[in-house]
């Protein structure tokens, strides 16, 4: 509490001061999180999974602080995809070479790989996005190696 004294008068007013917190590298407190892809849209995985990762759901979130948790993502391949986009979606890489461009179509590529994409994606490209996308943990089946890190279950719900 801070007393303020108004010009010419002699009331007094007390005013509140409070100051904004900024979390800090060696404060910041990392979860597990589990995800199940199996028949669920390949943009609500992904939009969720980004959001774990930068930590947008915590209350000291800070934007230039990598504040975000660890993210497992399994059954990645029945993982589904709405609309024609199986045989229309094009995803292009370039070897900086003459005519070297490679296309693929969403179908020919790996689920794994596109959800990888589709995640790094939403992330804010700066410093922090390597480090985010290395506690991105994506696999094929529903098994996976990180029992001992008791990853909490996430239900991510679907539109009908």
């Amino acid at each position: 509490m801070t007393e303020v004294k108004s010009n010419g008068s002699n009331v007094t007013r007390r005013v509140s001061i409070k100051k904004t917190y900024s979390a800090k590298p060696s404060e910041v407190v990392r979860r597990w999180y589990l995800i199940d892809a199996n028949d669920t849209s390949l943009g609500r995985v992904a939009t969720v999974a980004a959001s774990l990762l930068l930590g947008k759901g915590k209350v000291s979130f800070t934007k230039h602080i990598d504040c975000g948790d660890f993210v497992i993502i399994v059954n990645a391949d029945n993982l589904k995809v709405t609309g024609n986009k199986e045989s229309d979606k094009m995803y292009h890489r370039h070897s900086s070479h003459p005519s070297g461009l490679h296309s693929r179509t969403l179908h020919e590529m790996s689920n794994v790989d596109v959800l990888r994409h589709a995640i790094g994606g939403m992330l804010p490209t700066n410093k922090l996005k390597d480090d985010r996308m290395k506690r991105l943990k994506v696999y094929s089946t529903l098994e996976h190696p990180h029992d001992p890190q008791k990853p909490v279950t996430l239900k991510i719900k679907e539109k009908k």
